[in-house]
């Protein structure tokens, strides 16, 4: 009996000497990991109402080309690299949200919006009919003055 208990002690406090270890092997690590979380859990906080509001009210209507693509195209691939790159870091950052602190699932939906990418506006249309996630997108519309999203 004595060894069995001897045996059950020598795991518990070597699992605790091996996780103190990884913690202390990655500390660096995981202090930018935290650093990195915060700081996009704090973009998103200040970015949210600002980019729901700039969705149009008509966006899951219609579905038309935009003019300032054809009349400015360079000007318009740029922003559409830009557009992505907010996007995708959105993306990861939410992923990172959903086990650390923060926002994720609703980081990661913005980042979606903002990324192009294909079966983008089927996905948006599904995604927005979610009674609860329209609620909360046209609350914070409203907070920003804009009209309700039409769906």
């Amino acid at each position: 009996m004595k060894t069995v208990k001897k045996g059950k002690e020598f795991l518990e406090n070597n699992l605790i000497d091996q996780i103190s270890g990884i913690i202390l092997n990655y500390k660096n690590f995981i202090l930018w990991l935290g650093s990195i979380s915060f700081l996009v859990f704090i973009f998103s906080l200040i970015s949210i109402k600002w980019l729901v509001a700039l969705i149009p009210s008509d966006y899951f209507i219609e579905n038309k080309r935009n003019k300032y693509q054809s009349s400015y195209p360079l000007t318009w691939l740029i922003s559409i690299i830009i557009k992505n790159i907010i996007g995708y870091i959105l993306i990861i950052g939410g992923i990172l949200m959903l086990v650390l602190p923060g926002q994720g699932l609703f980081t990661i939906i913005i980042g979606l919006m903002l990324s192009n990418y294909p079966g983008k506006y089927f996905i948006e249309r599904k995604f927005i009919a979610i009674p609860s996630v329209l609620k909360t997108i046209n609350w914070l519309r409203k907070k920003s003055n804009k009209p309700p999203l039409k769906v």
